[in-house]
C-alpha cells in the first residue's frame, strides 16, 4: 500500500468560526488501493475486525514545529495492540490542526471524550469502516510529543 492509494477530505469544521451548532469532525479517507491488504491490517489476531478503541492515530511533522503553518507531515494509523502501521497518508499541518481544533472544541461543547471526531474509511470495493475516536497525537519533526497539539482526553496519561 502507497500513501498515494488514500484520499483525505475533511468535513463538520466550519462551525467553529461561525460560532455554529456543534457537529462532530470526520475525516473521509477514500481508499484505492488493493483492499485485501488494508483489510487484513484492519483485522485482529483473532480474526475480528479492529473496532475504534483498538487503533491509533498520530501525525509526524517533517519539519520544526515553528514551521507548521508551511510543512507537511504524515497521518499514521496504527494497531494499538502490535504497534504495527495499519496506514500513512501525507498531509498540510494546517490542515490537521485545523481538524484537531474542531475535534476539541466539539468535545467541550458536547462533553464528548471517546467520540470527539469520526473517520469514514471506504474501501474501493464499497465496504466502509468507521471508528469514533478521542485521541490525536502530535509529534514533532524529531518525535517529540506536542502535548498542546495534541488531543488528549483529561485523565488520559501518556
Amino acid at each position: 500500500m502507497r500513501r498515494e492509494h488514500f484520499d483525505l477530505d475533511v468535513r463538520n469544521l466550519d462551525w467553529v468560526d461561525a460560532d455554529g451548532e456543534p457537529e462532530q469532525p470526520v475525516a473521509r479517507i477514500d481508499f484505492s488501493g488493493p483492499a485485501e491488504e488494508l483489510i487484513d491490517r484492519l483485522t485482529g489476531v483473532d480474526g475480528t475486525a479492529l473496532d475504534s478503541e483498538a487503533i491509533d492515530v498520530a501525525f509526524r511533522l517533517r519539519d520544526p514545529f515553528d514551521d507548521a503553518d508551511e510543512t507537511t507531515g504524515v497521518v499514521g494509523v496504527t494497531n494499538r495492540l502490535t504497534g504495527e502501521f495499519i496506514f500513512e497518508t501525507n498531509e498540510d499541518a494546517e490542515d490537521v490542526f485545523e481538524f484537531i481544533h474542531a475535534a476539541r472544541e466539539y468535545g467541550k461543547s458536547t462533553e464528548a471524550t471517546d467520540d470527539r471526531y469520526r473517520i469514514r474509511l471506504s474501501l474501493a470495493d464499497g465496504k466502509t469502516m468507521t471508528y469514533d475516536k478521542g485521541t490525536f497525537l502530535v509529534y514533532d519533526d524529531e518525535g517529540e510529543l506536542l502535548r498542546s497539539q495534541s488531543l488528549i482526553p483529561s485523565g488520559v496519561e501518556l
